[in-house]
């Protein structure tokens, strides 16, 4: 097993950095670590931690092309992407592991045919986030014809479907932020965080999700969200006091290295759900 690199779009499209017939091969990356800016204060012969932050990182190498064709669709798929990820597999010994990092393109060169008959521009990426993975958990009641498969287990001791519940320890650097969606007719849904045990924080919505509605929550730094779909597609937003409590904490994460319950509550069943945990890391 070799690591792998490739840019991911907003619309899940792909450009892999390990195809140099077809698309093109990075080599020499750089940036894939991490790095703190410090300031001390001396007190005497001793020097104290005054300022301490994680400095922005760069990803950047050599994009090594066959043609110039390669060149110029590395470069469209660039410029007609809205968001690029950078995505890394990592071949650890228990098996491979996928984490992305949100960039924006800085530079890439344009020099002259080699003399080996391969294209080689340095390419820089800005990077946005830290590395992270995705963990996704689908519960859906409705008939399928194949077999549904999740990665985490849905506590089953519910004999009625308007609570659920999904066990999670964050073993990232920082919390970890949440996307939820819930599909309506669900009546006032509420999200309940459990830390250790023990009762930690409660979101409660007084809604009516008609079918074919949905939930819309995130709690994630860039894209904090809480909305309706409506039938047609549009979105509303639903902070307004008709709906939450502002006396409650609308942002869900969940602690480093802690046993944690997320649940989702309702009046009425939920059928259709779906949960989305980041876990971020500073290095990987």
């Amino acid at each position: 097993m070799v690591r792998e690199f490739k840019l991911v779009n907003e619309k899940g499209q792909e450009y892999s950095l390990m195809n140099i017939h077809n698309y093109c091969l990075l080599t020499d990356p750089n940036g894939l670590g991490y790095s703190y800016s410090t300031e001390y204060e001396q007190l005497g012969n001793t020097f104290t931690t005054n300022l301490r932050k994680l400095e922005q990182s760069q990803i950047s190498g050599t994009a090594n092309f066959l043609s110039y064709d390669n060149y110029r669709n590395l470069i469209d798929f660039i410029e007609k992407s809205e968001e690029l990820r950078f995505a890394y597999k990592i071949p650890f010994k228990d098996g491979s592991k996928e984490f992305f990092k949100d960039v924006n393109i800085q530079s890439i060169t344009k020099t002259q045919k080699q003399t080996d008959g391969i294209i080689k521009e340095t390419i820089t990426f800005d990077c946005l986030s830290l590395w992270y993975e995705e963990n996704t958990t689908i519960y859906n009641m409705k008939h399928q014809e194949n077999e549904i498969r999740w990665d985490f287990k849905w506590d089953s001791s519910f004999k009625d479907y308007n609570n659920r519940k999904l066990d999670f320890i964050n073993n990232g650097h920082v919390e970890a932020p949440i996307i939820i969606e819930i599909d309506g007719p669900v009546t006032n849904p509420s999200f309940e965080l459990d830390v250790e045990g023990e009762e930690y924080q409660t979101f409660n919505l007084n809604l009516e999700l008609e079918e074919y509605e949905k939930l819309l929550y995130s709690s994630r730094e860039n894209e904090f969200y809480l909305q309706k779909q409506k039938t047609d597609g549009t979105l509303e937003d639903l902070f307004n006091l008709d709906i939450i409590t502002f006396e409650e904490d609308p942002v869900i994460r969940l602690p480093k290295n802690k046993s944690c319950t997320l649940k989702l509550k309702a009046d009425t069943d939920i059928l259709n759900a779906k949960v989305t945990i980041f876990v971020f890391y500073k290095a990987i």
